[in-house]
């Protein structure tokens, strides 16, 4: 029992830290990192007080009601457990998904900082440009509307990011009206149809994002494939968590 304790305490512990870097950092508090300080918080207290809790699930066990509630919260978490592993699954999958032949480029939009882009808009754009770098004659999309706390639009900072690292002007076109996921491939797919782009893209956006940018372009019957941007390692779980509710809702979203 005490190796148990250890255990849910350290978890508790490394869970709490790795989820509170972003918001100590860059102040980041969204539903990913608010999800895993809770399960942090929740490990910190079974190793506390783990013979306690022990003792009140053997009391629970007596009653016909205690068992119920056993059941509808034990079968609750191996059902959060079970569809984390498998939207994580098809995550992965999704990520290596990757172009074979000369497709035009969508980059996906994220925050902006006044006029320069945020770290993570920042990753999108740098794989955009070495992608753009060795396929010399791909067109590129940049998707993203102006945010209320933006100075400009998404679309324009991305713009002038590329064009200030080499890329041709000629090469670029901004779409800046869209403000989700869905409204990016939307109104990047009525620019594909009035170029004659054809229906199949190269989405540049971040690894845990590609899975539910797949599953929105392919309702707009457009063929997606993935050019994944790397997330740094202390943000990574915090979005890949926010990421699991984003699909869990475009799931249900689709069903009712």
């Amino acid at each position: 029992m005490n190796i148990l304790r250890i255990i849910c305490l350290l978890a508790g512990i490394v869970c709490t830290i790795l989820f509170l870097l972003p918001l100590i950092t860059f102040r980041i508090l969204n539903i990913g990192n608010a999800t895993g300080l809770f399960i942090g918080l929740l490990l910190m207290i079974c190793g506390l007080f783990l013979k306690q809790i022990l003792e009140f699930v053997r009391f629970l066990r007596k009653s016909i009601w205690g068992k119920s509630l056993l059941f509808v919260v034990g079968g609750g978490m191996i059902f959060c457990l079970l569809s984390a592993v498998i939207i994580s699954f098809f995550m992965i999958q999704s990520v290596h998904q990757t172009p074979t032949g000369d497709v035009p480029l969508l980059v996906l939009g994220c925050r902006v900082k006044g006029t320069r882009p945020s770290l993570m808009l920042t990753e999108r754009l740098e794989t955009a440009r070495k992608y753009l770098n060795t396929h010399e004659t791909t067109v590129c999309i940049l998707s993203g509307g102006k945010g209320g706390d933006e100075a400009i639009s998404e679309a324009e900072c991305m713009y002038r990011y590329l064009t200030e690292h080499g890329i041709e002007k000629d090469r670029l076109l901004l779409e800046d009206q869209s403000t989700s996921t869905r409204e990016n491939l939307q109104f990047s797919l009525a620019i594909m149809k009035e170029r004659n782009l054809g229906n199949t893209i190269a989405i540049v956006t971040n690894e845990f994002h590609e899975y539910r940018a797949f599953q929105i372009a392919e309702k707009l019957e457009l063929h997606p494939y993935a050019v994944a941007a790397p997330t740094h390692w202390w943000l990574f779980p915090t979005y890949l968590v926010r990421e699991w509710y984003g699909v869990i809702y475009e799931v249900f979203k689709n069903i009712f």
